[in-house]
């Protein structure tokens, strides 16, 4: 299920691949976001400009009639803002960084986990409101965007700049699933996924420090996917 913020958001998805299109509807239907298709790069465009309640695209890369690059190209040099996620078989460095750089907000590569889709949209989704606090709360822990502080109630906590940084991502997304994938690419901002370790190992020191002995858990493991960050009940 979608977070409370994002419920009932309209999503468009472009994607010429009848399976795919039909098995990436279902999968948000079901997390009950409002969903509706479009088959080419034209037509998906032609439903932007028509319909300003879509809230996010989900666009193919490889799309006939108007390719999904083209097509993002169109809506910024429109002024539309609406956020867009790429997906695409393309996976190198240099496809990611075109996809990002015609205006794409995020990319994910061909194949992909339902669960790894469904928390980019929410994140996307999110995400305009996260750019605006300097200050960030997540029940009794706040962080100082300005001061670089963290407190757990009372208690401070010292972070490694890199502890930080993971820390701050953890909570502009509280309540949502983060992947491994999405981590190494925001915090680490590595364009591939690499088979490593690196992630559990961060984690596993911030979570000590973050949740102290006595302590309810406030990040824990998503089984299979990631990690969570969320408020003690």
């Amino acid at each position: 299920m979608s977070s409370g913020l994002a419920r009932g958001a309209h999503i468009l998805v472009v994607e010429d691949d009848p399976d795919m299109g039909r098995e990436i509807v279902a999968e948000l239907e079901a997390r009950d976001y409002l969903v509706s298709l479009a088959e080419t790069g034209q037509d998906g465009l032609a439903a932007i400009r028509a319909d300003g309640s879509v809230k996010l695209v989900i666009a193919d890369r490889m799309l006939p009639v108007l390719d999904g690059l083209s097509m993002i190209e169109a809506l910024r040099s429109e002024a539309i803002g609406t956020p867009v996620l790429i997906l695409s078989a393309l996976g190198s460095v240099d496809d990611r960084v075109r996809g990002l750089k015609a205006g794409g907000d995020d990319y994910l590569t061909k194949p992909f986990a339902m669960d790894e889709l469904a928390a980019r949209v929410e994140a996307l989704l999110r995400r305009p409101a996260d750019t605006r606090a300097t200050v960030l709360r997540v029940g009794p822990l706040e962080m100082d965007l300005i001061d670089r502080t963290v407190h757990r109630g009372p208690r401070e906590i010292e972070l490694l700049p890199r502890e930080f940084k993971l820390l701050e991502y953890m909570m502009r997304r509280p309540d949502q699933t983060i992947t491994r994938a999405m981590l190494l690419e925001e915090v680490w901002h590595y364009r591939f996924v690499p088979q490593t370790n690196l992630i559990d190992v961060h984690m596993g020191k911030l979570r000590h420090k973050i949740d102290a002995d006595g302590d309810v858990p406030m990040i824990v493991s998503v089984r299979g996917t990631g990690f969570m960050l969320r408020a003690p009940d």
